[in-house]
């Protein structure tokens, strides 16, 4: 997998698109619903794209392909590329990788832009804990709320919450005990509501064994709650036509996982895909479990999976590395608790009408 990341306040850019192999990009407004239809699944041609905001009202100019407009003008842009885990592969992607480009639209001539983004420069990093930062802070929530009201227009039927909303936050500027009431209940919500909700366990849709999944991923519009669920646990998730996504917390019997245990799931059937699939494994924080294979995932990319003789596919879970004629399916856990997440790109009916699920995660 290949992923550029972009952030933008500007109200209009323009992307190129030109990917032969697996591809989608992206596009999410400030509430993380998808805008655009771009990539493989959608039939997209090679050209230019138009993505703007609410309040362009501009004409595009020749050699726009489409345009794509976001209900806010504050925007996500992610473009995906599926690449195996080959480095033949990895320098075939190149030329098609350095077309990847989002840019003004004063820039646009009609000529193909190209960057390469192998020199790109590295920052440094430092370490702060083994918790994903805290990018909400409860003692200023309702400081920025306000802000991101104005940048986040009511939805409709959102009118009458906004109002209420907006009272609250105006009554509370102007006494002091009902400003410490809002903190109050914010660091209650984050602690109880929020902090909960990392655990793929505590929401989306229950599926047998102990899965779950959302089906509305990038169209949450006023599901308040799931959204807030994939913010906190596996933020920029796409649209059911472009991915699917199954969660594991627990094996078949209801236990955590955890490294102390050995795992093993037997696939009759790989997930039913016209893009690839993948099963990723991520320790406590959903991060990736540092191995010494550093192997992180198994699935589509992975060229060296051994097949049982019956057709089926059995990846084995644990810490402690297998025997060797099973190391090609082995998913390295850490000592402790860990979490399972399955990809399937560009699903087929199968999984969209529910009648594929993932297989059970079996305990040795």
């Amino acid at each position: 997998m290949v992923s550029a990341f972009l952030i933008s306040r500007a109200s209009l850019w323009l992307c190129r698109c030109r990917i032969s192999a697996y591809w989608v990009y992206q596009a999410t407004d400030l509430r993380t619903d998808g805008f655009a239809n771009l990539g493989t699944m959608y039939g997209t041609k090679p050209g230019f794209y138009l993505l703007s905001g609410p309040d362009w009202d501009g004409k595009a100019p020749s050699g726009i392909a489409a345009s794509f407009r976001g209900s806010t003008n504050v925007a996500t842009l992610i473009p995906r590329v599926f690449q195996e885990d080959d480095k033949a592969d990895n320098e075939v992607l190149q030329p098609l990788i350095q077309e990847i480009a989002v840019y003004p639209l004063s820039e646009f001539d009609g000529k193909v832009k190209t960057r390469d983004w192998s020199s790109l420069p590295s920052l440094p990093w430092i370490k702060l804990g083994e918790e994903e930062w805290k990018w909400v802070d409860p003692a200023t929530f309702f400081d920025i709320l306000p802000e991101v009201l104005n940048a986040a227009r009511p939805l409709p039927g959102e009118e009458a919450l906004y109002a209420l909303v907006r009272s609250v936050l105006d009554a509370a500027a102007v006494d002091k005990t009902l400003r410490k009431v809002v903190k109050d209940a914010a660091a209650e919500a984050d602690e109880t509501l929020v902090k909960p909700l990392l655990q793929f366990r505590n929401f989306g849709i229950p599926l047998p064994d102990n899965w779950t999944t959302v089906i509305n991923s990038a169209e949450f519009g006023t599901d308040y709650y799931t959204r807030t669920a994939v913010a906190k646990s596996n933020i920029f998730i796409n649209r059911p036509r472009e991915t699917r996504y199954f969660y594991q917390d627990l094996d078949m019997r209801g236990g955590r996982l955890t490294g102390t245990g050995r795992y093993t799931i037997t696939f009759k059937e790989t997930p039913p895909v016209k893009g690839f699939w993948s099963i990723t494994l991520y320790n406590r924080q959903h991060f990736f479990a540092t191995n010494a294979l550093n192997r992180f995932s198994l699935g589509t990319k992975s060229k060296g999976l051994r097949f049982e003789p019956d057709g089926s596919l059995v990846i084995h879970v644990q810490n402690e590395p297998p025997t060797d004629d099973k190391l090609s399916n082995w998913l390295p856990a850490p000592p402790d608790e860990f979490s399972l997440y399955i990809r399937a790109y560009w699903p087929l009916e199968e999984i969209a009408e529910g009648r594929w699920t993932p297989p059970p995660v079996v305990p040795a």
